[in-house]
């Protein structure tokens, strides 16, 4: 039987704005309604944030993967390019793709609750810890999708949903995990932002997870891994 045909990259570029749009939208749509509903109860705010994040990343992953891999982050597509398994071209579209799209979702979320479209977060997120759980954070999502890709390829939607469900709370960060998505947040003022001047060390630290899980993840799953064709 014949492999199934790559999608077009006006096709996979189309799947990546899709998805990161609701996964956007659906992060700081959430944390503003979680934080409307509590009453001031942080926790029970992070918890329904955590809920809704982990429920979209299952749906769009499985919804889009097929057609683009579903990354929504530009870590994980560096990780990819790194493997060779998406040209760096292709990676840069999809990085600007994810960052524009998740910025239309910030837009969006802010029209649907009557807030100003344009804004800055002034929520200050910084220090070791902050940088140590962005680190930590995409490291393990990096590793958990290159584990679940040699070994159970169809469990990944799962896996990262759950990943990123566990690690809003064990990480002193609340696991971002994503520059893209750490850019856009830093354009809403509300629950789940982080001031601008903030998102330049997020970011460092989570760039640095994802090549730590690549160099890792090559080792670890050699033995598993089937020869690399030319990049897409």
């Amino acid at each position: 039987m014949a492999e199934p045909a790559t999608p077009n990259l006006a096709r996979r570029l189309t799947a990546e704005a899709l998805g990161s749009f609701f996964l956007f939208a659906g992060v700081l749509g959430s944390g503003v309604m979680a934080e409307n509903l509590a009453g001031g109860n942080v926790a029970l705010a992070l918890l329904a944030n955590t809920i809704a994040t982990g429920a979209i990343l299952y749906v769009i992953i499985a919804q889009f993967g097929p057609i683009s891999g579903a990354h929504f982050n530009p870590a994980v597509t560096l990780a990819f390019s790194l493997r060779r398994e998406i040209s760096w071209r292709a990676g840069a579209a999809y990085v600007l793709m994810q960052i524009a799209a998740g910025a239309l979702g910030a837009f969006a979320v802010h029209l649907m609750f009557d807030l100003e479209i344009l804004q800055f977060s002034t929520k200050a997120r910084a220090g070791i810890g902050q940088w140590t759980g962005e680190g930590v954070a995409t490291f393990g999502l990096v590793l958990t999708i290159l584990g679940l890709l040699r070994h159970r390829s169809e469990a990944i939607p799962a896996g990262v949903a759950l990943y990123i469900t566990a690690a809003y709370w064990f990480t002193s960060s609340t696991s971002f995990a994503n520059p893209a998505i750490t850019i856009v947040r830093s354009l809403s003022d509300t629950f789940a932002g982080i001031a601008p001047a903030d998102v330049p060390a997020f970011i460092a630290a989570q760039l640095l997870g994802a090549v730590l899980a690549v160099v890792l993840g090559g080792w670890l799953f050699t033995s598993e891994q089937r020869e690399e064709g030319p990049p897409k």
